[in-house]
């Protein structure tokens, strides 16, 4: 039964009691919970954008004037590519026939607005015949397609063309949709839940003990992704929202239920009750679990702060899964310990540290002769293993070099972060999609046959100053041909209301490079202005490569007040928990160091190209947008081990009032559940780098290494020697600000101030 209610008993404990005593009810109310919304979410569907909308900037005005004034072509764009080989020619009557019955098939879907075979205007054939591309115009954005499927169905009807003398391959949105849609997904989530399940077996030797943050963590996640659907139709949601969500609720999900256990099994090992262990454990861990989260549900909406629509799917999301999954930790994981009983240790006996073993429902030991001294022996080594004092050690060894610990650490985070620092932000095209994919295929075929900048051509969009002004258009074009890095200009297209007319530059290099970055800035700031005077017109510029710059400019724009307001932030709430000026300041150096290794790290991977083939993926810029959300994840990810071991330290501290002695003692009742956690986290994340899609390796590595570095250079190596320097300053807090700050108790109140504490004297 749970223990009597008390007047002094807090919010935690009797939530605890609740989900205890009523501990089915709990449980098949979280399932239908998890029912109902999966059921709801599966009738209304998941609204999802990828024509990302950056107001203000010019690749969009572009756009807006074509949708306005050329409403034919504002759908998305496929090609469809022929290579004729054999000996033979895309002239040979066969293949022309076979080309021509397969455009047909593809035009028959609602889906398409047309195609422009390589045959005639708007195709291209090379000088040799060999290599002929279609253009098929969809009637709307790909992502605005309910069925995403049917990019497969037409990209199977453009491919019954094949045959022994002819290569098809498709490429663009529609072609990249069919890959993913055939590929399926979800593969990353079950390897990562079966690493983590591995891991919690060997933390806790129980199957019932590891089974249980697996089931909250995925009753919850379940339930947040229908969530997720809803939020969909009330804020711009990405196609990759979900997948972002399911990664970072998985991984803290289990770390949220693997820390309340974990105090569960220390309060029945030091003999206290069942009942009373749930409450307790709830009461301290869970205190802290809410915290973390908190923190990372902080930084994460902070990305609402940089303006773009698109993020705000992505934020919402992600913060929804994260508070789902701690409301998991704290109601799910109470009421499935409680009903669990005396299974969740996992054994068939039970070692009595007296010598020999009683097996449940006996209420006598069975003594084994001649063991009892190994018993004794082997009890002894469960109590020390138990106690932690491996960490204890290992802390101690730190503490003694304080100043070689620190700058140890320091160097490698240093040197891991230096590659960020040329790091190139952009989009990836399909040059570097994996080998073997029709989307790579076309990419290098068109690259091949019309050269690499062909993938990416400048959108040029002129506003006439009169209607019909063909002469201000081909002035434009005229002068857009001088530019040494422009290869093609096509002829004017004036819209059929003689408003504004269309012209294509093609770059020498790819969408990707360097040198298409730099041409485009050269078109915009040196070419345009001059003939815009000249003839009264109005240029717009957009397309891959211009969307991709004005996406970094908004994002650079944004930046300084992103993070700013979510270090803030998070400074003040540890500031308000542990009392110290140092602390927050401590813990925002911190973060930031293990957010500039891991952009460091995946600079070097995905950019530079180091073990980029083991992986399986091309190198490129970073994408644009990877580095602000990487920056939200990894802060708030951070902040969470930053409050598991400092809220144990500062326990020490308020009870004996010892520096040295409680980061040795914090580190040693947390140092084994951090390292199990982080495990689990970097496990989780870096099973999601083994799907095809290259922005989740990103995010999987890159996150996966941020743990890394966080939780063993930062908390286990850097955090002690810190706070070992520091000594007494580090809780350093002036009385009249300590007299003004509100309290958040993340202890219980019995163990927050058991003494009164001294002031810590002012710094010399």
């Amino acid at each position: 039964m749970a223990s009597p209610q008390t007047p002094q008993d807090s919010r935690f404990v009797r939530l605890a009691r609740a989900c205890n005593r009523h501990r089915w009810r709990t449980f098949f109310a979280w399932l239908a919970a998890l029912i109902v919304i999966q059921a709801a979410a599966g009738a209304v569907g998941t609204k999802e954008v990828s024509n990302f909308r950056l107001p203000g900037t010019e690749s969009q005005r572009a756009y807006d004037l074509l949708a306005e004034h050329f409403p034919a072509v504002k759908g998305d764009t496929d090609q469809l590519v022929y290579v004729a080989k054999g000996g033979k020619t895309l002239n040979d009557p066969q293949i022309k026939q076979a080309i021509t019955d397969s455009i047909k098939k593809v035009e028959a879907f609602k889906e398409v607005a047309n195609v422009a075979g390589p045959y005639g205007q708007g195709g291209r054939i090379t000088k040799d015949d060999k290599i002929g591309v279609a253009s098929l115009n969809y009637k709307t954005s790909t992502n605005d397609v309910d069925d995403q499927k049917v990019f497969s169905k037409i990209q199977d009807a453009a491919f019954t063309a094949r045959s022994s003398s002819l290569e098809v391959e498709h490429g663009g949105p529609g072609a990249e949709a069919a890959r993913f849609s055939d590929q399926g997904s979800g593969s990353g989530e079950f390897i990562g839940i079966a690493l983590a399940a591995i891991v919690l077996m060997i933390t806790f030797g129980s199957l019932v003990a590891a089974g249980l943050p697996l089931l909250a963590t995925l009753l919850a996640l379940g339930s947040a992704l229908g969530l997720i659907t809803f939020i969909s139709h009330l804020v711009d949601t990405p196609d990759f929202a979900t997948q972002l969500a399911s990664l970072i609720g998985l991984g803290v999900g289990i770390d949220y239920a693997l820390f309340v256990v974990t105090r569960f099994r220390a309060e029945v090992r030091g003999g206290m009750d069942r009942d009373r262990a749930i409450e307790k454990a709830i009461d301290t861990a869970g205190r802290t679990v809410m915290f973390a989260a908190i923190t990372v549900v902080i930084a994460l909406l902070g990305l609402l702060l940089l303006g773009l629509s698109f993020m705000h799917g992505v934020a919402l999301g992600a913060a929804v899964a994260v508070l789902t999954v701690m409301f998991a930790a704290l109601t799910i994981i109470p009421s499935l310990i409680g009903g669990s009983g005396r299974f969740f240790d996992g054994v068939l006996r039970e070692f009595d540290r007296r010598g020999g073993y009683r097996f449940w429902g006996m209420k006598r030991r069975i003594p084994i002769p001649g063991r009892e001294f190994r018993a004794r022996r082997e009890a002894k080594r469960v109590h020390r293993r138990a106690e932690g004092h491996g960490w204890e050690r290992w802390t101690r060894g730190v503490q003694a070099r304080p100043y070689l610990a620190a700058g140890l650490a320091l160097v490698v985070l240093l040197g891991l972060a230096i590659p960020a620092l040329s790091i190139r932000l952009g989009n990836s095209d399909a040059g570097v999609d994996p080998s073997g994919t029709t989307t790579r295929k076309a990419y290098d075929l068109i690259a091949q046959g019309f050269g690499a900048g062909t993938n990416g051509t400048f959108l040029t969009v002129v506003e006439l100053p009169k209607k019909g002004d063909a002469a201000a258009a081909q002035a434009v074009a005229d002068a857009i041909k001088k530019d040494p890095d422009i290869t093609f200009v096509s002829t004017p297209a004036i819209s059929p209301d003689g408003a504004v007319a269309t012209i294509s530059a093609t770059p020498k290099t790819g969408p990707q490079d360097e040198a298409t970055t730099n041409a485009l800035k050269r078109v915009r700031d040196d070419i345009v202005p001059p003939v815009e005077k000249a003839t009264g017109a109005r240029v717009e510029i957009g397309g891959f490569t211009a969307s991709t710059e004005d996406f970094s400019r908004v994002v650079a724009k944004k930046l300084p007040l992103f993070v700013g307001v979510v270090v803030l932030l998070s400074a003040l709430l540890l500031l308000m928990v542990f009392r110290s000026l140092v602390i927050p300041v401590k813990a925002a150096i911190m973060n930031l160091l293990s957010i500039g290794a891991a952009l460091g790290f995946v600079t070097l991977i995905f950019q530079e190209g180091h073990g980029a083939s083991l992986i399986g993926v091309g190198t490129g810029p970073i994408e644009s947008f990877v580095p602000v959300l990487m920056f939200a994840i990894v802060f708030g990810l951070s902040m969470d081990y930053e409050v598991f071991l400092m809220s144990r330290v500062h326990e020490e501290w308020v009870h004996t009032h010892d520096a040295h002695n409680a980061i040795a003692r914090g580190l040693q009742t947390t140092g084994k559940v951090i390292t199990a956690a982080a495990s689990i986290m970097i496990l989780v994340f870096a099973s999601f780098a083994l799907g095809d899609d290259r922005i989740i390796k990103l995010f999987g590595l890159g996150l996966a290494s941020a743990v890394f570095f966080d939780a063993v250079i930062i908390r286990c190596l850097l955090v002690p020697a810190i706070m070992e320097i520091l000594g007494r300053h580090a809780w350093y807090l002036p009385a009249w600000l300590d007299k003004r700050l509100p309290h958040l108790a993340i202890e219980p109140p019995e163990e927050r101030e058991p003494v009164r504490p001294e002031r810590v004297p002012d710094p010399v």
